[in-house]
């Protein structure tokens, strides 16, 4: 990685991504993140992963891949997300994460995924019940 790329921030990284692919793929990651840091004020960008957009508010939310056929957004606690609108495509087996493939040419629910990105940040923020400390 040059100096110069390890001095951007993790948003200027994502942009030079997105620039960087020139093609439906950058189109469409621009779009899924737009959809991602409008769903919550507390979402935060960050770079990992030699290339990997990841967004997180209260934990990881999902990450944003690119590949030659597709783009991945995988949701770090997705299998205990409810999905009523049947985005999640992919990494259907896994006990914790589920992610959606776009292909080329895919229309993008953004309610749909707004309802989850807003859900797994929920899931997030959500403080897990304290035991009681008095006896029964």
């Amino acid at each position: 990685m040059s100096e110069e790329k390890a001095e951007q921030s993790a948003s200027q990284q994502i942009d030079a991504r997105i620039a960087e692919l020139g093609d439906w793929r950058g189109a469409l990651l621009a779009r899924l993140r737009e959809v991602v840091l409008a769903a919550d004020a507390g979402v935060a960008e960050d770079w990992k992963w030699r290339g990997v957009p990841v967004w997180y508010c209260g934990g990881m939310i999902c990450t944003g891949e690119t590949y030659k056929a597709a783009v991945k957004m995988t949701f770090a606690k997705g299998a205990a997300l409810d999905d009523p609108a049947g985005l999640f495509n992919a990494s259907l087996d896994g006990n914790q994460r589920r992610a959606i493939d776009f292909h080329e040419g895919d229309t993008v629910d953004e309610p749909a995924l707004t309802a989850l990105v807003r859900s797994a940040i929920a899931l997030n923020l959500a403080k897990k019940p304290t035991r009681s400390k008095t006896p029964r």
